[in-house]
């Protein structure tokens, strides 16, 4: 039970975003793709992708990549009820689950794996946290997959942590994107502009 599966969060319908955030230019890649390459790191041995808005073309975007996609029928649903989705994915033999989102393309890698190391630690919950503000992603030990499962969409995965806070290992880290959120067209200009010092290519 060693091993780590990722969930990436990309249902939602970016309404405020003005434009679909996963399949915008991010660099030379897409938004989806900066975040499906930056989980694939040592123990990562699964990647489940939540795709509900515009499904069809994250698939079609996303066939050739070794991944799987999990189908949220209801694009407006809360996250609670994405994780619920992907965890339905998740193979047997996956100890821990990484949640990511897909409005968090500049995380680097190293992020993901000092969150599994520390999960090997022995840690059940751990989120990194920069400047002493939580963020992206969390890793989740799945002793609690039954309780993720049948989590109240209405308390969503915040209110998990609060209600486990004695279980939880925050962990500072030196990147300051994984408590930067890409909401707003002009989050997503001036997060490629600090990433790459360019503005994105074909907008």
């Amino acid at each position: 039970m060693n091993d780590v599966a990722a969930i990436l969060l990309a249902a939602g319908r970016s309404r405020r975003m003005g434009a679909f955030k996963a399949l915008l230019p991010f660099g030379d890649r897409t938004v989806i793709e900066c975040c499906i390459n930056n989980l694939r790191v040592p123990g990562v041995t699964d990647i489940i992708v939540v795709a509900g808005h515009r499904a069809d073309e994250i698939q079609a975007h996303l066939k050739d990549l070794d991944l799987r996609i999990a189908l949220n029928p209801d694009p407006d649903s809360a996250m609670a009820v994405s994780v619920a989705c992907g965890l339905k994915q998740v193979a047997w033999q996956a100890g821990a689950v990484l949640v990511a989102l897909v409005d968090h393309p500049a995380v680097p890698a190293s992020i993901h794996t000092t969150l599994i190391n520390e999960w090997r630690r022995g840690s059940l919950l751990v989120q990194p946290e920069y400047d002493g503000r939580g963020g992206h992603p969390v890793l989740i030990d799945l002793g609690f997959k039954s309780e993720l499962l049948t989590l109240d969409p209405r308390r969503g995965l915040r209110s998990f942590f609060s209600s486990h806070s004695d279980e939880v290992q925050r962990v500072p880290v030196n990147s300051p994107y994984v408590a930067r959120d890409m909401d707003t067209w002009e989050d997503y200009l001036r997060l490629h502009e600090d990433v790459f010092g360019t503005t994105p290519k074909r907008v």
